[in-house]
């Protein structure tokens, strides 16, 4: 009895997941991004009111 295959729809074929190979140095999380967003404003105003 031959031995049957599993294949690879060919839509598929030759293409590469990038998202199971993240590969970065830095990682922030959402909360960060918007804690440094606030303090920048809050820079901002400051510099233009008080200088």
């Amino acid at each position: 009895m031959a031995k049957q295959r599993i294949q690879q729809p060919q839509g598929m074929a030759g293409l590469i997941r990038y998202f199971d190979e993240e590969k970065s140095i830095i990682k922030l999380k959402p909360k960060h991004i918007i804690e440094i967003i606030v303090l920048i404003i809050i820079l901002e105003i400051f510099l233009t009111n008080f200088i």
